[in-house]
């Protein structure tokens, strides 16, 4: 189990990271993509607290998490694409 919150850990401090590229990135492109990549961090660490601690709401949020980034994502590439919505 200790493996489990190594893990976590260092998906969270990867999500730091790439935070750092979204308030830094040279490009909104960059910056939209550092946020899609933190996102998926975050909920993979969220579900792997999940597991830790025996709990299944962690991982329904991490669901909800990364489908909701997965529909932003879309939107702001859409939007890129056509310039509308």
């Amino acid at each position: 189990m200790i493996f489990i919150a190594y893990a976590a850990y260092a998906l969270t401090a990867l999500a730091l990271i790439l935070l750092y590229r979204v308030a830094k990135g040279p490009t909104t492109a960059d910056r939209v993509l550092a946020a899609d990549a933190a996102t998926a961090l975050i909920s993979c660490a969220l579900a792997l607290f999940s597991v830790e601690s025996a709990r299944a709401i962690y991982f329904d949020i991490a669901l909800v998490m990364a489908s909701v980034s997965f529909v932003g994502t879309l939107v702001i590439a859409k939007y890129f694409g056509e310039g509308k919505l």
